[in-house]
């Protein structure tokens, strides 16, 4: 088997001998280590096959002027900039595997947001005096496995040799897995991996639309559709892993319109529009919000004049009234209007999920009129649009929305 490189992430003034020592292990197991040092102040204490200086004018700045009047914040973008423009090119042409990263707050902000910009699939292994914390601005999106080194990273011992050790063995055990993960292949007759949108007042639909696509021979992935999950799903469109979408919830709108905890980014129900792609839309989980309370079941005086339920002891989900599930059906027409054609968006007039349905406990059929009027109203006419007078966990809906979006696939 072909050795592997792992690329290996550190400011070698202050992780040199941490980064030397990764060198040997992945050695050891059979990969190769390319040390990128990240590093702009101290001499490197360990050597780099991709030099500071290198990486300073990949990211569009020379060395010598970050040294000159060294700040973090000046610094930081750039090397993270030239690391992530350096391996992006490593990795298209097979040269680079897996990477692992190593730091403290600062190097793990820098490392990260290397991995942040590489290809999902590719094994990325942070190891990080903050990872036993909350990651989530570190992670982001991405598949990033961090790794709580427990002591600080300043210096070899017995324990820190054993968590580098591991380190090195996950991504060289990493970049040794078979299984690809390839882009779409958008040919005639091919089938793409779906991806789909859920929210938990969707799951039984969701469950029986995968039972239905795989009947079909296809796969679909599904997000979490609670802000990282459609920023997810988006970005995996962007790279061709996803070649069509079930795009079942939209509460991501809602949220980001009403600061709820799902809220979706600006770029949310944009791109399969952008890029053409096969799309069936439904405003699952749009009636509502999701509000994040400090205290368990406190009602915050904000939502005291709406219908709610809690969704979980500090989760509240209130009901949005006519005026604003108008705003959000703008929004969505807004959001929509890259989308020139290829999808079609369902309607179910009996409510949205199942808090919304009839005998739910957030059921309004004269709140849903007024969102689907202003929601008919405001999407674009290249998008079709199909009412039915079914919920949208209706075996019924669900099967049409599965009919329909393969119909947009094979009639490519």
């Amino acid at each position: 088997m072909p050795k592997k490189t792992i690329a290996v992430l550190a400011t070698l003034d202050t992780k040199g001998a941490e980064a030397h020592f990764l060198r040997k292990q992945l050695k050891e197991l059979g990969s190769k280590a390319l040390v990128v040092d990240m590093g702009v102040l101290g001499e490197p204490a360990a050597r780099a096959d991709v030099s500071r200086k290198e990486v300073a004018r990949a990211g569009g700045t020379p060395l010598a002027q970050l040294a000159a009047n060294p700040t973090r914040e000046a610094a930081a973008p750039v090397m993270s900039a030239g690391a992530t423009k350096i391996l992006l090119k490593r990795i298209a042409a097979g040269k680079v595997h897996g990477v692992i990263g190593l730091g403290g707050l600062q190097g793990t902000a820098a490392c990260t947001a290397v991995m942040r910009a590489l290809p999902y699939g590719v094994p990325k292994v942070m190891v990080s005096t903050v990872a036993s914390g909350d990651t989530s601005a570190y992670v982001g999106v991405s598949d990033i496995t961090m790794m709580f080194s427990v002591g600080d990273i300043l210096g070899l011992n017995a324990f820190m040799r054993k968590v580098l050790a591991n380190a090195a063995g996950a991504a060289h055990g990493m970049a040794q897995v078979k299984v690809a993960l390839a882009a779409t292949k958008r040919k005639k007759g091919a089938k793409p991996l779906i991806g789909m949108s859920n929210l938990g007042v969707l799951t039984q639909g969701t469950l029986l639309a995968q039972e239905l696509f795989a009947k079909r021979g296809y796969e679909v992935i599904v997000f979490h559709a609670v802000g990282t999950g459609g920023r997810a799903m988006e970005r995996m469109m962007r790279q061709g892993i996803i070649g069509a979408v079930f795009d079942y919830a939209m509460g991501e709108i809602s949220d980001a319109l009403f600061k709820g905890l799902r809220a979706g980014d600006a770029d949310r129900m944009t791109v399969a529009g952008e890029l053409g792609l096969p799309q069936v839309l439904c405003p699952g989980g749009a009636e509502h919000l999701g509000i994040l309370v400090s205290t368990p079941h406190a009602l915050p005086d904000r939502w005291k004049d709406h219908r709610h339920v809690w969704h979980n002891p500090v989760v509240l989900a209130p009901r949005l009234n006519a005026d604003e599930l108008k705003s959000v059906a703008q929004e969505a027409g807004r959001r929509l209007a890259s989308t020139k054609g290829n999808a079609v968006l369902m309607i179910p007039k009996l409510g949205t999920g199942s808090y919304a349905k009839p005998g739910g406990p957030l059921n309004d059929p004269a709140g849903d009129a007024v969102f689907f009027a202003e929601l008919k109203a405001s999407t674009p006419s290249t998008i079709e649009i199909v009412e039915r007078d079914l919920h949208a966990e209706d075996p019924a809906f669900v099967t049409e929305a599965v009919d329909r979006l393969i119909g947009l696939i094979e009639k490519r």
